[in-house]
């Protein structure tokens, strides 16, 4: 059965208050195979869209309907990342979901591990009834998504549960983007799932930072947590909640703040422009990461027209251009970097750049590769390098069963080469 049946028709995309696209390249996606993507400036709103563009999160409807047509016509990259795709199990129809009225994350009981295998493959699903058409799969998205709202009620545990809240808060939004308007899918109990299960959570966390000193929490919680706010605001069309996520992406206290995650800048480094990532001094596994959960936050807003990507003079290229050049093995720059720790915000200092993890492959290199690179048009030889290196890029259930082989969703060689 095609994806465009009667009885699961998709309502007509919305296109976003921004109008035409005056970033050079930014048509690419809608224009590849003639499809309608939410089309963007290049300057930073003020505000949240008058009206928010659905799908408008990870993909729009340019990334959906270009996949679709290079995998029927079996055009690389896009056949290669499709087959990396419906390898995986997770994306399989046959998966059955083990919804769970609490989840817990750090603590006796810790049973976050089911939700984001779930949120996996719902999201894989939702990929493959979008681009290979089958209904089964769009059953099977639906059927998780489904179980998961009329069951869960809290997310719970210690300190970790702020990163369960916020890592599931946008990667379980995105999947139900993906199945807005399908048959079936219980969108009005699913918003309300995310309204009152994993807000309170990812705003408790940006207010209070678990009553620590605003600067003891990394980069990535912060930033998953604003990517949730981010997720949740234009699930739920809800203005407020957007500029909250964009507003502190800007000007933020905490580290996932742009001038924080990214706190010095390096000046033609061998020709390109550097940005030392917070976490670089920690390890490469959690910097990395941080690649992945700003790469989310900047995408979803680039779908809404914001340009995230480009703000303070493209601060987070800089930094993806330095964290994948030094996890391609070839030396940075690198600054002492201090902060506050604990309840009294006691000084620590990193002084060196750390090795630990260097070179881990994760997903998150194949979105941040065809933004800079072929919407814009740049330079971006290192992240280019790490993107070639790794794809087809693969996603969750690929790299690993433990928590970091979820942390971002993938198959980005399928969904954004262009």
């Amino acid at each position: 059965m095609s994806r465009t049946s009667p009885h699961r028709n998709l309502p007509t995309p919305q296109v976003s208050r921004r109008g035409l696209l005056k970033t050079a390249g930014g048509l690419t996606a809608a224009l590849a195979v003639g499809g309608s993507a939410a089309v963007l400036t290049g300057s930073t709103a003020d505000a949240a869209p008058a009206t928010f563009t659905h799908p408008g999160m990870l993909h729009n409807w340019g990334d959906i309907n270009r996949a679709k047509a290079r995998v029927a016509a079996g055009n690389d990259p896009w056949a290669s990342g499709w087959r990396r795709l419906t390898a995986n199990g997770r994306s399989h129809s046959t998966w059955t979901p083990r919804p769970q009225a609490t989840v817990l994350r750090g603590g006796t009981g810790d049973n976050y591990g089911i939700l984001y295998s779930d949120i996996a493959a719902a999201y894989q699903n939702a990929l493959r009834w979008h681009v290979g058409g089958t209904a089964a799969n769009g059953d099977c998205a639906v059927r998780i998504l489904n179980a998961w709202s009329s069951t869960l009620t809290e997310v719970t545990g210690n300190a970790e549960r702020y990163l369960a809240a916020g890592l599931s808060g946008w990667q379980f939004a995105n999947a139900a983007e993906l199945m807005r308007g399908y048959a079936g899918f219980d969108l009005n109990r699913f918003k309300t799932m995310m309204l009152n299960v994993f807000y309170p959570l990812n705003d408790g966390f940006l207010r209070k930072h678990n009553d620590a000193c605003i600067t003891n929490y990394w980069a990535n919680w912060d930033l998953c947590n604003m990517a949730s706010i981010m997720a949740i605001g234009i699930l739920c069309d809800d203005g407020a909640k957007y500029d909250q996520a964009v507003n502190y992406f800007k000007n933020g206290g905490g580290n996932g703040a742009i001038r924080r995650a990214v706190p010095f800048l390096y000046s033609n480094v061998e020709g390109y422009d550097l940005g030392q990532w917070q976490e670089s001094g920690r390890d490469q596994a959690h910097t990395i990461m941080g690649m992945g959960q700003m790469g989310a936050l900047c995408e979803m807003a680039w779908n809404q027209g914001d340009d995230l990507y480009s703000y303070d003079g493209r601060r987070f290229m800089k930094a993806a251009q330095y964290v994948a050049k030094y996890n391609r093995n070839m030396n940075v720059p690198f600054t002492t970097y201090t902060w506050g720790t604990g309840q009294n915000c006691a000084q620590r200092s990193q002084t060196v750049i750390s090795p630990s993890s260097r070179g881990e492959v994760r997903p998150v290199w194949a979105m941040l590769h065809y933004h800079y690179n072929r919407r814009l048009h740049l330079d971006d030889k290192y992240i280019a390098d790490m993107c070639f290196s790794i794809a087809p890029e693969g996603g969750g259930g690929d790299y690993g069963s433990g928590s970091s082989g979820f942390d971002q969703l993938g198959f980005g060689t399928l969904m954004y080469a262009k």
